[in-house]
């Protein structure tokens, strides 16, 4: 399995921005797409999850509200948007693919970075 992200992004604070995250190859039947972020210096942040077979999605506390997962189904493509940018969402974006039931991850995307400045 591939996980292919879309390139840098580059936003203002108040702007918001979407990333994707396109899977190819043999994916299972049942599997989740995982948001995690990385904010320079800092360790891994944990966004939330969909399922990009029927778009059911699960978020982390933080940042509910102002993320929104979503998938298109028929490309295995899932996306995440994040709006009201703030300079400390500058971060790298990572997708990372996990089987139903599992807690680790099998796969990563290359990562985004999100840049967010004036």
């Amino acid at each position: 399995v591939q996980l292919v992200q879309s390139g840098p992004e580059l936003r203002n604070p108040g702007a918001s921005v979407k990333v994707s995250c396109k899977a190819s190859g043999d994916t299972a039947r049942s599997y989740y797409i995982d948001w995690v972020r990385q904010a320079p210096g800092q360790g891994l942040e944990w966004m939330g999850r969909i399922d990009p077979g029927d778009g059911e999605t699960k978020y982390s506390q933080k940042f509910q509200g102002r993320v929104t997962f979503s998938a298109d189904t028929s490309t295995k493509t899932p996306y995440v948007e994040l709006i009201s940018l703030r300079r400390e969402d500058t971060a790298v974006y990572y997708c990372a693919y996990r089987i139903f039931g599992t807690n680790y991850y099998l796969y990563w995307g290359q990562g985004t970075l999100v840049t967010v400045s004036s």
